[in-house]
């Protein structure tokens, strides 16, 4: 096969140290540098900045608004809303635009996760000769793993030849670059580099947020679950570099399951640092951050700018800013009480930078979260209730007029998502006295909007990402900055949800972790509240028994996606979920939602056209464009249909 030779310098930028947790003793620590060398990597401090350097690079993709719409916009999850761009319309695959090889959402991927890749390698190849620890090796060792992993769901085969060889360090401009196939891929890279990471990394995390046996034991069992999918291929998806849906080793997709099945046991029953916290709402509770339930994820901080890898002040929604739920969060400070701005921007996690670039479909309320009594995570996961909060303005007012004339008080709902429709619900023509176009109920203060009644200008926000500082000072704080919170990437549940997937698909459970009782451990937590957030109060319920009771005595697959959704939605899981199972064009080639107009609330229906080669992303132009190759060497270098 003939080598493309592709003008590329890897590099990697060293922004600083992710892991600011209660104790600043507890951190990585480094010094700002634009480049790597083989002379670097060959002393103790350049591996090790070398690995602190892999942290980093998580936050060029999780929470950058550009990988976060290319993982949601178009799922059953999101589509695009009132203020989208091209970037979102293209995505959503519904007649307003096109997924192309210019598009930046799907291109992030490629770009970050070469660079790690390299990285990695450089301390793999060098360390030992510095005499650095396996254990420490074994980071860069997951992170390869990981970066490969995300690149092969993203695109497909990819090269494992960066030009010095396959999984060598390179530090050429120009390189040589063949495409392997999907089977190389995990074969060749990502299940080797897991296999030594479990057997190498500590069980407990050597700093705040590092990886250990078990985050290493996560990924492989999704590994091994989402190659066991591949070679299944239920629905004939082709894959690119073709190649035959068979395994090097000769193992079949049932013995894939099986594995995936077995390692996300052994984690369940050996759980070391990590574990289930006992309320939905506590995984998400901003002030709760960095707890065991969360394995990885890419760190912020308010301590510091340069800590933080961005602005506190304000956000450029690029970079490492973590800026994503801004897409998802509608412009609430719209609303109006008798002409008075009475909700205004707030570094609070109900509210932040409103960019109404995503918005939720109706079936998302009417379906996806149609239980919404027992099951905490709807209330645990959307903003559904938009407080006054003019006071924290300098607004002295003690009271205002809402809906129906009624008077509001700072804290009082001002606008209420209602959790099932109600025909009483009296709509105004156009913006009404909101100025959103919501209704009102008699004898409520607060305007309404049914579940039913969702558009593409005015939905609930994405509470469980949502903006968190505690430097406000009693006021309005700095809403306009990126989050300084850290953006959740794996988390102890998903071992539950792999186990549960495999068993589903053939893998023979172990007594007490049949897929319903994997199910109902999560639904079970589910089922326990603490707090209401829509109503801001206090709620010491326990519906767990109930919400178990509910479920079916044999679950499929449809089922465990939607749990995979009340569980993660809107974290960045969902189009990768799809594409694994093959469901996406079954679960997401249609939704509801109303129209990009206040006053909009009667859905309609959007077809997606979603084609099997939209299983894989295209292969971004940049990379094409560097390309020392002819026009039909670039052609069979991208993907298929792009």
């Amino acid at each position: 096969m003939k080598k493309l030779k592709i003008k590329m310098m890897f590099t990697a930028m060293l922004a600083v140290t992710l892991f600011i947790g209660s104790c600043t003793e507890d951190i990585l620590e480094e010094e700002p540098r634009s480049v790597f060398t083989p002379d670097f990597f060959q002393t103790e401090t350049g591996v090790e900045g070398g690995v602190t350097s892999l942290y980093v690079h998580l936050r060029f993709l999780y929470g950058a608004w550009n990988y976060y719409n290319s993982t949601e916009t178009g799922t059953d999850e999101y589509t695009w809303a009132q203020s989208a761009d091209g970037n979102f319309r293209d995505m959503d695959l519904s007649g307003v635009g096109s997924i192309i090889s210019t598009s930046a959402p799907p291109a992030g991927p490629w770009f970050s996760c070469f660079e790690a890749i390299n990285t990695a390698s450089g301390i793999i190849e060098n360390a030992e000769s510095v005499g650095i620890d396996e254990s420490l090796v074994s980071e860069a060792r997951f992170f390869r793993a990981f970066d490969y992993f995300l690149l092969v769901q993203t695109y497909g085969g990819v090269p494992l030849d960066l030009g010095a060889g396959e999984l060598k360090f390179n530090t050429s401009t120009n390189r040589g670059s063949v495409r392997n196939t999907v089977p190389e891929v995990y074969t060749k890279a990502i299940f080797p580099d897991l296999l030594t990471a479990i057997e190498n990394l500590p069980e407990f995390p050597r700093l705040t947020g590092t990886v250990t046996k078990n985050v290493a034991r996560l990924y492989l069992s999704k590994a091994y679950l989402t190659y066991a999918w591949w070679l299944e291929n239920p629905n004939n998806i082709p894959t690119y570099p073709e190649a035959p849906r068979t395994d090097p080793d000769g193992r079949d997709a049932a013995w894939y399951y099986q594995q995936a099945y077995n390692i996300a046991a052994t984690a369940i029953d050996n759980p070391g640092p990590y574990g289930l916290l006992d309320y939905f709402y506590d995984v998400h509770w901003a002030p709760n951050d960095r707890h065991n339930e969360m394995m990885l994820y890419a760190d912020h901080t308010q301590e510091s700018a340069i800590y933080n890898g961005a602005d506190l002040n304000w956000g450029i929604s690029g970079a490492q800013d973590n800026a994503s739920v801004w897409m998802a969060t509608w412009n609430y400070t719209v609303i109006r009480s008798s002409g008075a701005s009475t909700v205004q921007r707030e570094a609070a996690q109900s509210y932040g930078r409103p960019w109404t670039r995503m918005a939720p479909p109706v079936d998302v309320f009417e379906e996806t979260f149609e239980e919404k009594d027992l099951d905490s995570r709807y209330d645990g996961t959307f903003v559904t209730s938009y407080r006054g909060n003019w006071d924290k303005g300098g607004d002295a007012t003690e009271s205002y007029p809402n809906a129906n004339g009624l008077p509001v008080e700072p804290g009082d709902a001002i606008l209420t998502f209602l959790d099932e429709n109600n025909p009483n619900v009296v709509y105004p023509d156009g913006q009404g006295e909101s100025n959103v176009g919501a209704g009102v109920l008699p004898g409520r203060a607060d305007f309404v909007i049914e579940p039913g009644a969702i558009s593409r200008i005015v939905y609930p926000g994405l509470w469980k990402l949502g903006t968190y500082r505690t430097d406000n000072s009693g006021g309005l704080g700095a809403p306009n900055a990126g989050l300084t919170r850290p953006f959740p990437i794996a988390k102890f549940s998903e071992f539950y949800f792999i186990a549960a997937e495999a068993a589903v698909q053939g893998a023979v459970p172990q007594g007490g972790k049949t897929a319903r009782d994997l199910i109902n451990v999560i639904r079970a937590r589910a089922g326990r509240w603490r707090f209401d957030n829509g109503e801001q109060m206090e709620r010491i319920e326990d519906n767990s028994a109930a919400l178990t009771a509910e479920t079916p005595a044999v679950i499929d697959i449809d089922y465990i996606l939607a749990e995979r959704s009340r569980e993660y939605f809107g974290e960045g899981y969902r189009w990768y979920d799809l594409v694994r199972t093959q469901k996406w064009e079954e679960i997401a080639g249609s939704y509801r939602i109303a129209g990009p107009n206040y006053g909009d609330h009667t859905p309609e229906t959007f077809n997606r056209t979603i084609e099997d080669y939209h299983y894989l992303r295209p292969i971004p132009q940049g990379q094409l464009d560097a390309m020392e190759a002819t026009e039909a060497e670039k052609s069979a270098y991208q993907n298929p249909g792009y």
